[in-house]
């Protein structure tokens, strides 16, 4: 069985790196469903039961998207909400249908790694930022499997370039070539030995 990557972006034609590893993905069908939820549901209304038929057809499951505020876009959050139901996801009633498959996530972090730490500007690991996901698998008995992230795509909030660059002001920093194609092989890596 496949995995289901739930890719959860509102603007992935103008993405970097999301729009990359999906393009990644979608290059082999036979391994990887890639189910971008902005497109499926343009309006917010999800359809929970399609969607837990999805997840069931599937052996893994990814959620993708970009940090929003130190969380996921508010689209997942309602995927979420709306599809892990009880009696489905949890519950005395039938609640397993994500007992013991294998869960994980894919970021862009947008800041830069040092940022994410207790030393950093904003004193918290994205790793404890991203707990929230981490119970809310162990909470359905998925088997959590941590998460596969790029970190420093945006400039510091308050300037327009990232301190230390050489960009002009009022470019992005993007990644290099080579550091966008590895990491669309080492997220593919990622997802196969999960």
């Amino acid at each position: 069985m496949k995995t289901l990557v739930i890719l959860t972006h509102p603007s992935i034609e103008t993405s970097v790196i999301n729009k990359r590893w999906a393009e990644e993905l979608q290059k082999y069908p036979e391994k990887y469903t890639v189910h971008e939820l902005h497109k499926v549901y343009p309006d917010g209304n999800i359809d929970a039961e399609k969607e837990q038929q999805l997840i069931e057809s599937h052996r893994n499951l990814v959620l993708q998207f970009p940090v929003y505020w130190f969380n996921c876009p508010p689209l997942l959050k309602k995927w979420l909400d709306d599809v892990f139901a009880y009696g489905w996801a949890y519950g005395s009633n039938g609640g397993d249908k994500l007992k013991n498959r294998k869960a994980a996530l894919a970021v862009s972090a947008g800041i830069m790694k040092g940022d994410y730490s207790e030393e950093g500007r904003y004193r918290y690991t994205l790793e404890q930022l991203l707990s929230p996901f981490e119970i809310t698998f162990l909470y359905c008995n998925a088997d959590y499997r941590s998460f596969f992230a790029y970190y420093g795509t945006e400039n510091e909030p308050g300037t327009e370039n990232e301190p230390g660059t050489e960009n002009e002001p009022g470019t992005e920093n993007e990644p290099s070539v080579s550091d966008l194609e590895k990491s669309a092989q080492d997220y593919l890596d990622f997802v196969d030995n999960l």
